[in-house]
């Protein structure tokens, strides 16, 4: 035993590789009692088994042990790796643990496996040495006061040996939260046994306030965020794994028997454990997370259905619960499948620069003059078709994308704004859509900023429209000091569809606002509703009292107009006055209508019938018949 330690202490000093210390602990083991086969795998930080050292087993056998998962059923090794203790299996013929590698090791005479783990000083497992018999039994007292020897050498080189390899390690290791990154979770996936359903689940846990946290309180509580909470993930997942996918993305590889059979309670858990406060000097932070997962299943031809079966139910979540979980059931597919191709529809789009700003008129209705546009986003396809915001909303659901929207039109808007008053044209006021990702940081005004240069006059014309969602949150100090902001700046604030969805009139009473702009619904029912009149006059006191204007939305037919004008309602928008134009079609009409002077001629009015717009170039015809729209690709 003098002789093994003095032996390996050597190959060791002089720098020999790991499998080769290995391969001499195993031969040198195998000296001492000939009717044991050695062997060392090694566990890399995303769970998977390597083969080291084997010098007795065929060549094909610890191929066959390759990249295979560690888990609660996986033999001796796999599972001793897996619960970090040892795993003495008298009977490989008869033992659960050892299902689906007898048929590979009866043949070569294995009857009997004890293996035992190798741990670094922090808990976290390294390799199994392991020791198999051709009798059906354990191992004896001389047996295992070496393999505590050899476990104690392999401690040593393997410590030596990760020094060294530390710059190939740190590759598949986050930095921030030493948790393994994506690369280690890639590489997890394409090698994770895919023949068994429900062997196996993947959970995502979405942080959902990270942003927020970095925008109010820096950098550094978010870099606090994600370490406390990739440091409880790991701990519940242990003995599974848990991975950092992405900026505020973590999995969980889940394949213990216990939590297969009831995933929903362990994302209960998880959340509950997770959603505990982080003090720091002056403030504490409490993470927010949104869950989602799938199990492998038997449609799943791979690791990568089941991920996306799980992206499938983590943005269910985030749609419908967020701050709570949700597993994957087949109907979730195509509603995030749609989601998922808009996404990148719009990526595209913005990355080779196929988005446009088109613009519809707001008229006053007492005498149709233009008063304001509003900036409308439209995509130009690869072919040149253009598509309305609509036919991409749920892409702009995504906080990044929408975030990204908005960048994007604020700088063509800006830029066209620029353009119309060096061309001579009159300043007019511009709406712009923005959602309560934008105000919930502190950046918008930087962006918007940076998008007109520091231009004041421009930015002066500026009316930001938003919301109910951004109502809701009014309350939120962080959103309340960027409205405010935005104001000081002489930006004004338009509340956008007003009367839909959980809108409510308590919200006119603390939201500061300088225009509401009256929901197309209450409109449509003008004319026939007596209601509809009755809720549009109480807006309208409402707003008188507040000092705010009121804009009509939607508006396709005269006697519409007629009515609000006869109400008192200032302003109106629709198909009626004009549809969404570019933006060389929006500055004809611009210099059109500034060419007759403040007094003049009213916008030619055409009725729309079923809902269709009427045809851009019925109204406005352009010099040569240049610049004319589909009336298909208007809002």
């Amino acid at each position: 035993m003098i002789d093994l330690r003095v032996t390996t202490l050597e190959h060791i000093a002089r720098g020999d590789s790991l499998d080769r210390v290995m391969d001499h602990l195993c031969r040198a083991f195998e000296a001492n009692f000939p009717e044991v086969t050695c062997s060392v795998l090694m566990v890399d930080r995303g769970g998977m088994l390597h083969p080291l050292a084997a010098p007795s087993l065929p060549d094909a056998y610890s191929a066959g042990l390759n990249n295979l998962a560690i888990g609660p059923n996986v033999g001796s090794c796999g599972t001793a790796a897996y619960i970090r203790a040892p795993v003495e299996v008298r009977d490989i013929a008869g033992d659960p643990r050892w299902a689906n590698f007898r048929d590979a090791a009866l043949p070569l005479g294995l009857r009997a496996c004890w293996s035992s783990p190798i741990l670094d000083p922090s808990g976290l497992v390294l390799a199994t040495f392991a020791l198999y018999f051709r009798q059906s039994r354990g191992p004896t007292q001389d047996e295992r006061q070496l393999v505590e020897i050899c476990i104690h050498l392999c401690e040593l080189a393997m410590a030596r040996h990760l020094r060294v390899t530390e710059r190939e390690r740190s590759a598949n290791m986050d930095a921030l939260t030493n948790l393994p990154n994506r690369r280690s979770f890639e590489q997890t996936l394409e090698h994770i046994d895919c023949d068994t359903p429900g062997s196996w689940a993947l959970m995502l846990v979405d942080l959902d306030n990270l942003k927020t946290t970095n925008d109010t309180f820096g950098h550094e509580a978010g870099d606090r965020l994600l370490q406390e909470t990739a440091g409880r993930l790991a701990k519940l997942a242990s003995p599974d794994r848990a991975f950092r996918i992405g900026g505020d993305e973590f999995a969980i590889l889940i394949v213990a028997p216990d939590r297969l059979d009831a995933l929903e309670a362990f994302a209960r858990h998880v959340l509950t454990h997770l959603g505990v406060t982080i003090d720091f000097t002056t403030f504490s932070i409490l993470p927010e997370a949104t869950i989602g997962f799938a199990a492998l299943g038997a449609q799943d031809h791979g690791a990568a259905d089941t991920r996306r079966n799980a992206d499938h139910a983590l943005y269910h979540a985030k749609s419908v619960h967020r701050g709570g979980f949700r597993g994957y059931t087949p109907d979730m597919s195509d509603p995030v499948a749609a989601r998922l191709s808009s996404i990148s529809a719009v990526q595209a789009a913005m990355a080779e620069g196929r988005l446009r700003a088109w613009y519809q008129p707001i008229v006053r209705l007492s005498d149709r003059r233009i008063v304001g546009l509003e900036a409308l986003c439209r995509m130009v396809t690869p072919d040149g078709a253009i598509i309305p915001a609509g036919a991409f909303a749920e892409a702009t659901l995504a906080p990044g994308i929408a975030s990204q929207l908005t960048r994007v039109m604020l700088e063509m808007v800006a830029a066209d704004l620029r353009l119309w008053r060096e061309s001579g044209i009159p300043p007019i006021s511009m709406a712009v859509n923005v959602t309560a990702t934008d105000l919930r940081g502190s950046r918008l005004l930087s962006v918007i900023t940076q998008a007109f240069a520091g231009d004041r006059e421009l930015i002066g014309q500026l009316v930001l429209e938003v919301n109910e969602s951004v109502y809701f949150d009014r309350h939120d100090r962080h959103m309340a000091a960027t409205i405010d902001a935005l104001r000081e700046q002489g930006i004004r604030i338009a509340l956008d569809d007003f009367g839909t969805g959980y809108a409510s009139l308590t919200h006119l009473l603390d939201f500061p606002f300088d225009s509401l702009k009256i929901d197309k619904s209450f409109i449509d029912r003008l004319t026939v509703d007596d209601l509809s009149s009755t809720i549009i006059a109480a807006l309208l006191a409402i707003a008188d009292k507040r000092g705010a204007t009121v804009t009509a939305e939607g508006i396709e037919h005269a006697d519409q107009a007629e009515r609000l004008g006869e109400m008192g309602c200032p302003f109106g928008q629709g198909y009626l006055f004009a549809p969404a134009t570019d933006r060389s079609e929006t500055a004809r009409l611009l210099i059109r209508h500034a060419a007759t002077g403040p007094i003049s001629a009213p916008m030619p009015l055409v009725e729309v019938h079923r809902g269709v717009p009427p045809s851009p170039s019925a109204r406005f015809p352009s010099p040569g018949g240049d610049g004319q729209i589909s009336a298909g690709t208007a809002r």
